[in-house]
């Protein structure tokens, strides 16, 4: 994983670029995935795919001294800069540079413009230090970049299990010049997939990486309903290099298989984690998945000092942090694969004590209080089951819903299979 970030988080990674083709490249001769295109004509949602932006040349220089030059950190330019070469005065190009607010010696990341490619204005990221030497006087500067038709390309990887009901693990590879936003999710969800190779799985799994927003909305909005359909629910893999504490972001219902499965894992390990509602500790690709009905948590080690400018390095990642995702994720397939997923087969309430049903012995009597006859704890905890299973929006484990409900995961088992004999559901 460490090998396959030296060699990728330098590169110029904007959303369409040569450097992004050429990081594909590599991740494909580790792993077998399939790369789907998406050309500028496909706007979507109004997300319009940029042109293929490299750049070839830029740098400012001060009486015919080269001060500054994007050879030194592809940060150094904004992502999207228009070109432009021309002299200018010190009021005016600083103007056109931007420094991070934060440490002044770091450059910043400029990303406005990898969603607005049609407003473009020229610019360099730099460093306060470099931003407060500046003198008066005229200063030359060269942007010279090269654009052709933009192809958005996304990594797609399927492990086929037993069922068509798929578990999806998301990364984006985008961010120039840095490494733990997200490179490290990528070689997370890379490592994670090959020890997964030549296992037989109950359930289906796929891994995908993408760019940030951008791919995930082609992706969706343009996939098929019925493929779209068979994903159960994602987990947004980002940022899994750095020293920082596990960071567990909720689904938008709070209530997903993977982060109820992951929260009970780490309380299980005595681990220190952030746990965080929706939206509250990083908003990415999550709201993407969840506005098309799937639902998303992420795993993080967000929030880290050296976020978003040139600190995001491989000198902050670890193997033991990357070593640790990946372990607590092999963890939370073999628990997937340790448990049944239900799938209702009917809407509404059904009557359990129907003539059709009653045979099946489905409906479990709590007893009435004005009649002195109430169950036990054990009995009012398999109501609440019976109740549950009606008001179900989406597909559970029995482990999750064992969890939720304090019974044990045999007794679940146990009663849902009655629902399943009486055709009301499906145990996969």
């Amino acid at each position: 994983m460490l090998k396959l970030m030296e060699e990728l988080a330098p590169l110029n990674r904007v959303l369409v670029s040569s450097d992004y083709d050429y990081a594909i490249d590599v991740l494909r001769t580790v792993f077998d995935f399939d790369v789907l295109e998406y050309s500028s004509e496909t706007a979507h949602n109004g997300w319009v795919i940029p042109p293929k932006w490299d750049v070839v040349e830029a740098k400012i220089i001060k009486n015919g001294n080269v001060i500054l030059d994007v050879q030194d950190h592809v940060l150094h330019v904004i992502c999207y800069s228009a070109a432009f070469e021309g002299r200018v005065t010190l009021e005016e190009l600083k103007q056109h540079l931007h420094y991070d607010h934060r440490y002044a010696d770091a450059i910043p990341y400029h990303f406005r413009q990898s969603y607005r490619s049609w407003d473009r204005d020229w610019g360099f990221c730099v460093t306060k230090y470099f931003y407060d030497s500046l003198e008066p006087g005229e200063y030359d500067v060269v942007i010279k970049t090269r654009e052709d038709q933009g192809i958005l390309k996304v990594l797609d990887y399927s492990h086929a299990g037993e069922y068509k009901e798929t578990f999806v693990f998301v990364a984006h590879l985008d961010h120039p010049g840095m490494a733990n936003d997200d490179l490290a999710g990528c070689v997370v969800g890379v490592e994670l997939f090959k020890r997964l190779l030549g296992q037989k799985t109950k359930y289906s799994y796929k891994l995908v990486i993408l760019q940030e927003i951008i791919g995930s909305e082609h992706y969706l909005g343009l996939m098929e309903k019925e493929k779209r359909s068979t994903f159960i629910e994602g987990l947004f893999l980002e940022m899994l290099g750095s020293t920082t504490p596990l960071s567990l972001q909720m689904s938008r219902s709070r209530e997903s298989n993977f982060e109820l499965m992951l929260q009970k894992q780490l309380d299980d390990n005595h681990q220190t984690y952030n746990l965080g509602e929706f939206g509250d500790i990083i908003a990415n690709d999550e709201y993407v998945f969840e506005a098309y009905g799937i639902p998303m948590a992420s795993l993080s080690r967000y929030p880290y000092p050296e976020y978003h400018c040139s600190r995001d390095n491989v000198s902050i990642i670890t193997e033991a942090s990357l070593e640790e995702s990946v372990d607590l994720l092999q963890k939370l397939i073999g628990s997937l694969e340790n448990t049944f997923l239900v799938r209702k087969k009917v809407q509404g309430n059904v009557c359990l004590t129907c003539p059709g049903y009653s045979d099946f012995n489905l409906y479990v009597d709590p007893g009435q209080p004005a009649f002195g006859d109430l169950k036990d704890e054990k009995a009012q905890r398999l109501r609440k089951l019976m109740t549950f299973i009606p008001l179900m929006e989406k597909p559970y484990t029995t482990k999750v819903i064992a969890a939720k409900l304090g019974l044990p995961e045999e007794d679940v088992v146990s009663y849902l299979k009655k629902w399943e004999q009486a055709g009301l559901l499906t145990l996969l």
